[in-house]
């Protein structure tokens, strides 16, 4: 009997309880590994200060996390799928808890540098991980709330990373960012020991077959493809699309891209002919099911809209609204809270009503944030920022988690951990695509409404502001209605 195998006939005979319990071990490292990739934004100018770096060196120390998450991702979802998630998972808790260990100390740039490399292979692992062992823990009836309950962990730790990080920073040294982690890592740690399904390790000769069983030559091509493309957007974004470094980035990019799709496809093939040839990092077969990849592309665009809001709107409540930082992260503290609250009853819905239906509701309200958006000026009330706010986080929770449970219940059991994987990584690139496209946009306006090049507020032109962040948020509206028909077509495709 394998490893899932045994999981999941542990897993029949689990109480609820003992499942919301290893549901809320799960959510606490999904918190910390996505929390983790913002909380250092707003610590970077004290970062810089004390470590006697450069800014554009400081911003390696938030780049670093996020190419190493998003490259290996896939590979730990692999590996999942072989010897065993929970396996992965519970070492990849481990890792990111000793990262967060270790990133406290101040013990220069290039030791900080390699402390976060630590934290984003643990976070890789357990994120890669995750949706699979929800997947095989929950039964049917309860697995889109369970889905809800993991997405709001998720979209808590998007969203409240530098409020957190602010609110450390005014009492403790930059370091507590990271020591934060530990206790809650510890204390995840002890549960999954204790409540995770129990399963024998492996025998040496199949550890041993790892070298020759796992494709290492995709797993390598797949990570420079992501690495030279995330690298790409930042440079892109920094230095202007038409600099030499991003087209050689994004060309650099293209290529391990190519070489790796023709690679996998090779690999299939030899699959298909010879059961004993190692199987592919990513079966591109898994694409063939056009529900899981409607139900990706979705997801990718839902967290492109949203961090739109994400980027423009501490923009909008600071500068342009003058309010305080206090005060507007009371407002914006307005997503996560509907997330808390709308996410659990989306969940429910999800397990008794038709979830391609109660997708298309979700995005729906989604576009209709969006556009409100685009009405804001300097005389809006407080009360129709909340609303939009609450508009934008109720439409996000009712669409995520019945749209995550699509993705991961339309693939194989054997694909589970490379499914929950790449819906990671389209979450991550979403993420990452959203804030380029959100800063570009807006200052891309700017810059022509002024007719010099800017990349920052400017104090005495509140119009300039306006008219960047209008079109930003048009642009928002746009991928929403985008988002909206990608949802509408699966939904009449499947009927």
């Amino acid at each position: 009997m394998s490893i899932e195998e045994k999981t999941e006939e542990a897993a029949e005979t689990m109480s609820d309880r003992r499942r919301q319990l290893i549901l809320v071990a799960i959510g606490c490292f999904n918190f910390m590994a996505t929390s983790v990739a913002s909380i250092v934004n707003i610590a970077l100018p004290t970062m810089t200060r004390e470590l006697n770096v450069p800014m554009d060196h400081a911003t390696w120390i938030v780049s670093i996390y996020l190419i190493a998450v998003s490259g290996l991702l896939v590979f730990f979802g692999r590996l999942g799928d072989m010897i065993g998630k929970i396996r992965v998972f519970r070492a990849g808790t481990l890792v990111f808890t000793l990262g967060s260990l270790l990133a406290g100390f101040n013990f220069g740039f290039w030791f900080l540098i390699f402390a976060r490399f630590v934290q984003a292979w643990g976070a890789a692992m357990t994120m890669s991980n995750s949706f699979g062992i929800i997947t095989a823990v929950f039964p049917p009836r309860s697995r889109t709330r369970a889905m809800a309950a993991i997405g709001i962990f998720v979209s808590l730790g998007a969203v409240t990373g530098p409020g957190l990080g602010g609110l450390i920073l005014q009492f403790l040294p930059w370091g507590y960012i990271f020591w934060i982690n530990v206790p809650i890592g510890l204390f995840a740690i002890a549960m999954g020991a204790k409540l995770f399904p129990k399963s024998k390790p492996l025998g040496g000769a199949r550890c041993r077959n790892l070298r020759r069983d796992l494709d290492w030559k995709g797993a390598a091509l797949f990570f420079c493809a992501i690495s030279f493309l995330f690298l790409g957007v930042e440079m892109g974004q920094n230095n202007g699309f038409l600099h030499p470094a991003f087209v050689v980035l994004i060309l650099g990019a293209a290529i391990f891209g190519s070489t790796f799709i023709v690679a996998e496809f090779r690999l299939c093939d030899k699959l298909e002919a010879d059961q004993m040839s190692i199987p592919p990092l990513i079966d591109l077969r898994i694409f063939r099911n056009r529900l899981f990849s409607i139900s990706l592309v979705a997801g990718l665009f839902i967290f492109m809209t949203n961090f739109f809001s994400n980027i423009i709107m501490p923009f909008y409540l600071q500068n342009l609204r003058g309010w305080t930082p206090g005060h507007a992260g009371l407002v914006m503290m307005a997503f996560p809270i509907t997330m808390i609250i709308i996410g659990p009853i989306a969940g429910w819905i999800g397990d008794y009503a038709n979830k391609e239906i109660i997708t298309v509701v979700g995005i729906t309200l989604v576009a209709v944030s969006q556009f409100s958006y685009t009405l804001f000026d300097e005389q809006t009330t407080w009360l129709a920022l909340v609303a939009a706010i609450v508009l934008n986080a109720g439409g996000t929770a009712i669409f995520q988690s019945p749209n995550n449970a699509l993705v991961m219940s339309t693939v194989e059991k054997r694909y589970l951990g490379v499914a929950g994987s790449i819906n990671a990584l389209a979450r991550n690139l979403g993420m990452i695509t959203g804030i380029s496209a959100a800063t570009v946009v807006l200052f891309t306006t700017m810059s022509a409404r002024l007719g010099h090049r800017v990349i920052h507020y400017v104090d005495d032109r509140p119009d300039v502001f306006l008219s960047g962040m209008h079109a930003a948020f048009y642009v928002s509206f746009g991928l929403s209605l985008v988002t909206l028909g990608v949802v509408g077509f699966r939904l009449f495709s499947r009927k």
